[in-house]
């Protein structure tokens, strides 16, 4: 089951990971990422250590390939597995199981990784990658209308139901971590909650303690401001 992109945005250092599937709740166990560090995405048969192991090796210093290759090689279920990874120098780590059910695959490109299984085919990979690499939009939204274009290739060939988006930035907690665990078009729904979070829950996240900042701003008129004049420039 499953694909998903995972990415470095060069400009802002920002990590992110986009994913889509027909089975419930993909945002609870598959994606990953940590500010500064990298993300990855474990998919097929699930396993969800993968996912703070990961970033712990990451956070010591590891490259991406020799991280897969630590988490799976000890794995019993491994060829179930599929498991890729990127860190903060943009390497890539890519793994896919032999017992993974067809199609199942994945590509690179400049500081981005698209993986799949249990697909209509490999153009969901390769569309997902030339969407993204095409696209002059902002890094979340390359990371949607990423997904969109592997969807529009055939996507995960059993249906729909799932999707997720998770970006970190600069601090220790997520710029976006938007799930949608069950819906007929999740992907629709997905792009739904990215625009309502640019309501006030982006522009306010401005305002939060950050390491700059320790203590944010918590003056509420302030707070007012900045939102009212990121609506102005989102309608501009």
């Amino acid at each position: 089951m499953t694909w998903s992109i995972i990415a470095r945005d060069p400009a802002s250092g920002a990590f992110g990971v986009a994913i889509a599937t027909r089975f419930f709740a993909v945002g609870a166990l598959c994606p990953h990422a940590a500010s500064g560090i990298g993300a990855l995405s474990t998919q097929a048969l699930v396993n969800p250590h993968y996912g703070r192991h990961g970033l712990e090796l990451l956070r010591g210093g590891m490259a991406a390939p020799e991280v897969v290759k630590r988490l799976t090689a000890p794995d019993e279920g491994r060829e179930h597995r599929q498991l890729h990874v990127i860190d903060a120098s943009g390497r890539i780590g890519q793994f896919t199981g032999r017992h993974c059910v067809d199609w199942a695959g994945a590509v690179t490109g400049e500081g981005f990784s698209v993986a799949g299984n249990m697909l209509a085919g490999p153009r969901v990979v390769e569309e997902t990658a030339n969407a993204f690499r095409s696209s002059k939009k902002s890094f979340a939204e390359r990371l949607i209308a990423a997904l969109e274009a592997g969807e529009a290739a055939g996507g995960d060939k059993r249906g729909k139901q799932s999707a997720a988006l998770l970006v970190y930035s600069k601090e220790e907690y997520a710029d976006l971590n938007l799930r949608v665990d069950d819906h007929a078009e999740p992907l629709v729904e997905l792009k739904r909650l990215y625009e309502k979070a640019h309501e006030r829950f982006i522009p306010y996240l401005t305002c939060s303690p950050s390491k700059a900042r320790p203590a944010g701003i918590f003056d509420r008129q302030e707070i007012e401001k900045r939102i009212a004049e990121h609506a102005k420039s989102r309608a501009s």
